[in-house]
């Protein structure tokens, strides 16, 4: 295996500086890519264009990536449906005629509880929550980036502290794979010491009930309620204004109902595909599979609905499921870029380097600390939690029994780090589907959003210290 040593981060920091500082996440991303291929060639610059290129092209070779790629334009297809056919305006009715959200705590709470009850899987939880609760947040008054943030914090950290779905297969699967005796017991010990977890979904509920906030999210909610502007001036929405600004179609009559089944039938899809894609083991189902069927499936359910009730006819239908695939053609481009910069980052070893790095020469009471921190790096820079755990786990057991540590104790650390990675980095998907279903800018929900994550991420460091202190 060859070293790139320090020159392997460069690659993702390179696209997150620039994302952060220019706004501009597309250009970042490509840059990033391309400082990757050209420390690989060794500093040829034009034949690292091509090679920049070839990156981004492979990412349609991997089936896994692809089904990704085609849930995310056609979760576009569904929302331009349920809005068309008064699906959403049915339900904004409902809820504000019936009294059931009136303040923006409530919303916030709510939008909160919704996305703790979906914990089957990060981005259909992001998709739900951002979907219903768009066009109610902007009639009380709430920003889009306060939305984005509520989507990504019951996204990651919700699937891992309810593992009953692929996040939970994916690390029993690391513990089997290391020998370890009875990993269910093993991960459910550790759910109560993943502190960033469970700090990143209690923020949620302490900001909604006390209504305030802090940092470029308390900017962003007196724009909203000052100016009335539910983006930034000059901002770039990750959904197409067509889509957002859909009416129901005339002479329709607005029903809660037809967006409450296609997103029931969504939900209820996703653990039978997971079953059914790991031969009747839940646990060893296919995440990016069970995604696009239970999209695909919802869509026809609701098609056939609409069909019925001469909501719309077949014109509507196709011409509807088109434009929302377009309408998110931008988030797609986002998400096989984000893959290219993750796919150049694993050539370039850089999470091995930057595990090794952290684990020379530590004292034993700070290795849940040092693992925590490590997995926070290295999940933020390359974007994935699954790529991160599949790095640190391996590193963190051994150590644990090495130096006869709490091995849940250890891997609450890893877990918590790379969940803080798939929440914070612009370069996740799952951040990037939250800024898309709240139809919000990337980099102003990242921007707003980071504080929160970086608060909860040092509350958490300093507990792993303290009980590296009191208990090793």
């Amino acid at each position: 295996m060859e070293s790139f040593g320090w020159l392997s981060i460069i690659p993702p920091l390179v696209a997150i500086a620039l994302a952060l500082i220019t706004r501009h996440i597309y250009i970042s991303l490509f840059l990033g890519i391309y400082s990757g291929e050209l420390i690989i060639s060794k500093g040829r610059i034009f034949y690292s264009f091509y090679l920049t290129l070839e990156e981004i092209l492979n990412v349609f070779s991997k089936k896994e990536n692809v089904q990704v790629i085609f849930f995310c334009m056609l979760v576009g297809s569904l929302i331009a449906l349920a809005q068309r056919s008064g699906g959403i305006e049915g339900l904004i009715n409902y809820v504000t005629l019936k009294g059931i959200i009136k303040t923006k705590r409530k919303a916030q709470a709510l939008a909160g509880i919704i996305g703790v009850l979906v914990f089957i899987e990060s981005s259909i939880t992001s998709l739900i929550v951002g979907s219903i609760f768009r066009p109610i947040f902007d009639k009380l008054k709430i920003s889009r980036e306060k939305l984005a943030y509520i989507c990504d914090s019951t996204s990651a950290p919700v699937c891992m502290m309810i593992p009953l779905n692929g996040w939970g297969a994916f690390v029993i699967g690391l513990l089997l794979a290391h020998n370890i005796k009875d990993p269910v017991h093993v991960l459910i010990k550790s759910l109560p010491l993943n502190f960033y977890s469970i700090l990143a979904i209690l923020m949620v509920f302490i900001i909604a009930f006390l209504n305030k906030d802090f940092g470029p999210m308390k900017k962003a909610e007196e724009r909203v309620e000052k100016e009335g502007k539910i983006f930034r001036d000059g901002s770039n929405p990750l959904i197409a204004y067509d889509i957002i600004n859909l009416k129901t179609k005339e002479g329709v009559k607005p029903n809660p109902f037809n967006l409450i089944i296609p997103v029931f039938v969504m939900i209820s899809i996703i653990p039978c595909a997971l079953y059914i894609s790991g031969n009747g083991n839940i646990f060893k189902g296919s995440g990016s599979t069970s995604v696009l069927w239970s999209v695909l499936i919802s869509i026809l359910i609701a098609s056939v609905i609409y069909l019925i009730k001469k909501n719309l006819n077949i014109h509507d239908l196709t011409d509807l499921i088109i434009k929302g695939m377009s309408g998110l053609l931008p988030v797609t481009i986002l998400v096989v870029f984000a893959y290219g910069i993750g796919s150049i980052s694993r050539e370039l070893h850089t999470g091995e380097f930057v595990a090794s790095q952290f684990s020379r020469a530590l004292p034993p009471f700070l290795l849940p600390a040092i693992l925590f921190a490590a997995t926070c790096f290295i999940a933020f820079a390359t974007g994935t939690s699954w790529g991160s755990f599949a790095i640190m786990v391996p590193i963190g057991i051994s150590a644990a029994i090495n130096l006869n540590l709490s091995i849940p104790l250890v891997l609450s650390a890893i877990l918590g780090g790379g969940v803080f990675g798939d929440h914070a980095s612009p370069l996740s998907d799952t951040t990037i589907i939250s800024a898309m279903s709240s139809a919000s800018d990337l980099m102003d929900h990242v921007t707003t959003q980071l504080p929160y994550a970086l608060f909860s991420a040092g509350v958490s460091l300093f507990l792993y210290i303290l009980i590296g202190i009191l208990f090793v």
